[in-house]
């Protein structure tokens, strides 16, 4: 991402890129699970940090990972009413297999390799199937790790809302885990 500092403050692009940028893998993650879509991603995250730049000045909170989360999610929320009203829809193209995410260990066989990658495919394609709602809220506590007050913040619901959403979609990932373990074998 480019700021342009020639018309703003270079200091105030400085303090931005240190508390924003170490976000940038995270909310492309999120918005990756929320878009189902590679290049809709990076233009939301792109669209995101662009606002949170333009809005830093008003930032006052405490942790910089909710607030530009809570910013993603508005722009991923245009982003599927954009696509409700669009007259024809874009078939989703899955990301390559091949391609091994930043935290790739090296494998210890091929066997262990190839489940692994299974697995993985499974457990991705099973938390893409979740509602909305649910996948949302699994998304920022488990592979964002962020606190159910966080979360809350983020989606503008109760604490209480978000324990019943994280609860409801492990309990239907568990269960859909189990019955696609039942077809492999």
């Amino acid at each position: 991402m480019v700021v342009n500092t020639s018309q703003d403050d270079p200091e105030k692009a400085r303090r931005f890129r240190e508390a924003a940028l170490p976000y940038l893998d995270d909310a492309y993650t999120l918005a990756r699970y929320l878009l189902r879509d590679a290049a809709d991603a990076e233009d939301a995250v792109q669209d995101c940090y662009l606002r949170a730049y333009k809005h830093f000045d008003s930032y006052r909170g405490p942790a910089m990972k909710p607030w530009l989360f809570a910013i993603l999610r508005n722009v991923c929320r245009a982003e599927f009413a954009r696509r409700k009203t669009a007259p024809t829809a874009v078939e989703e193209v899955p990301e390559s297999a091949e391609q091994a995410p930043m935290w790739h260990e090296t494998p210890d066989n091929p066997e262990r390799q190839m489940l692994r990658r299974f697995d993985g495919d499974v457990v991705r394609k099973l938390i893409a199937a979740l509602a909305e709602p649910f996948r949302e809220t699994f998304v920022l506590r488990e592979i964002q790790n962020l606190s159910y007050r966080e979360i809350a913040d983020v989606a503008a619901v109760p604490v209480g809302t978000v324990m019943s959403r994280l609860a409801r979609a492990r309990a239907m990932l568990r269960t859909a885990w189990l019955a696609e373990q039942e077809q492999v074998k």
